[in-house]
C-alpha cells in the first residue's frame, strides 16, 4: 500500500486517538451525515482506508457504527460506537463485521433492516429479488447527496402513487398495509422521502431523452388490440387458437362454459406492447400464438390490431421516460462493483 505517510505503529497510535474521538462525535440519528463526516475525514487519512459501518436497528431513528481502519502491519482495527444499551452492536448481532449488511455496490453498503423494508415493500417471492437490492442501492447512492428539500407537492404524489399500485384507497387501509408489513408510520414517511427523491432521478428522462428513446426503440411502445386465455390444459388452448381470430373470444367464453377443469383465464385489452404477455409483444396483426408455457401454465392469445406509438401521446412519453431511466439503471447495475455478504 504506497501512502504520503509514515504509518508507524506510533503514528498509528496518534491516527487511532482522532479516529475514536471523531467516532465518539458521530450523530446518532443522521446516518448520512455521519457517512460524509468520516468520508472527509478518511480522504485527509488515506493510508487508513477508513469506512464507516452503520447499523440502523428496525424500530429506531438511532444509528451505531463501526469505524474500521487499516492497520499498517497488517489487518484491519475495528472500533464501534453503541447505539443505546452501551453493547457494540457488532457484538450484540454477529462476530463478523459486515454481519449488518446485504451487499455494497460501488462503496455504498445497503443494511440488512433496509433490504428487509424493501423486500416487503416488492412483494413476496420476487424471482428478481438480487437485482431488485442492487437497483435499490444504486438509487440510494444516487440520492445521498441530494439535500434540496422536498415539496409538499413531490411527497403527496409519491404517497398517492405508493397506495394507488397498492389498491389502499383510505387512510385505513393504508394503516392496516403498514401494520401488516411491519412498518411504523414514521418508517413509512422515510420510505416515502426516499421514494420521493428517487421520483427525482425518473424525472431526468422526462421530455427530450423520453422522445429520443422512443425514436430508437418504437417497438416497445406499440399500441395491441388483443385477447389472451391462460389455463393449466395445452390441449384445449390449442383447440382456441384454431380459427379466425375475429371469433377468438367467442371460442374462449363457449370453453369456459362447457370445458369442465379447464380453469381458464381471459383477458382482453388495449395496451402498449411492452405491458403483454412477452409471446403478444411482437405478433402481428390478426395472427394467434399458442399454446405457449407462462409461468407454470399454458398461454392462448391473439392480436386484432397494431397501431404505431403516438410521439405526442403524454402516456407513450411517460412508458418511454420509464424505460429510459430502466435502461439507465441496467447499465448502472452491469457496470457496477457488488458484493454481496449473505442471500
Amino acid at each position: 500500500m504506497s501512502t504520503d505517510r509514515t504509518t508507524s505503529p506510533p503514528a498509528f497510535a496518534t491516527d487511532l486517538a482522532e479516529a475514536v474521538e471523531m467516532l465518539r462525535r458521530l450523530p446518532k440519528d443522521l446516518a448520512d451525515e455521519a457517512r460524509r463526516t468520516v468520508r472527509g475525514w478518511g480522504e485527509q487519512r488515506p493510508w487508513l482506508c477508513a469506512e464507516l459501518v452503520v447499523d440502523e436497528p428496525p424500530g429506531t431513528t438511532r444509528a451505531g457504527y463501526d469505524l474500521l481502519l487499516e492497520h499498517p502491519e497488517g489487518g484491519t482495527v475495528a472500533l464501534s460506537a453503541d447505539v443505546d444499551d452501551g453493547m457494540p452492536w457488532l457484538i450484540d448481532h454477529s462476530t463478523h463485521w459486515a454481519a449488518g449488511n446485504v451487499l455494497r455496490v460501488n462503496g455504498h453498503d445497503l443494511p440488512i433492516t433496509a433490504a428487509l423494508s424493501t423486500i416487503r415493500a416488492l412483494g413476496a417471492r420476487d424471482q428478481r429479488v438480487h437485482e431488485q437490492l442492487v437497483n435499490h442501492c444504486l438509487l440510494l447512492a444516487e440520492v445521498a447527496d441530494d439535500d434540496e428539500p422536498l415539496t409538499a407537492d413531490e411527497t403527496q404524489r409519491t404517497a398517492d402513487e405508493f397506495r394507488r399500485r397498492r389498491g389502499l384507497g383510505t387512510r385505513e387501509q393504508t394503516l392496516d398495509w403498514l401494520a401488516a408489513a411491519g412498518m411504523t408510520e414514521e418508517v413509512f414517511r422515510g420510505h416515502i422521502e426516499s421514494q420521493a427523491r428517487i421520483g427525482r432521478v425518473r424525472e431526468r428522462f422526462a421530455g427530450e431523452p423520453a422522445r429520443r428513446y422512443l425514436a430508437e426503440h418504437p417497438e416497445e411502445f406499440t399500441l395491441r388490440r388483443a385477447a389472451w386465455v391462460t389455463g393449466a390444459r395445452p390441449d384445449v388452448l390449442r383447440v382456441l387458437a384454431d380459427g379466425p381470430v375475429t371469433g377468438f373470444v367467442e371460442r374462449v367464453a363457449a370453453a369456459m362454459r362447457f370445458t369442465e377443469g379447464a380453469r381458464l383465464r381471459l383477458e382482453a385489452c388495449t395496451v402498449l406492447s411492452s405491458q403483454l404477455p412477452p409471446h403478444l409483444r411482437a405478433l402481428p396483426a390478426q395472427t394467434a400464438v399458442g399454446p405457449v408455457p407462462v409461468e407454470g401454465a399454458h398461454l392462448t392469445g391473439v392480436v386484432y390490431e397494431v397501431v404505431p406509438p403516438d410521439p405526442d401521446d403524454p402516456e407513450v412519453l411517460d412508458a418511454a421516460r420509464d424505460a429510459a431511466f430502466q435502461a439507465w439503471l441496467d447499465e448502472r447495475r452491469r457496470s457496477a462493483e457488488i458484493r454481496w455478504f449473505w442471500l
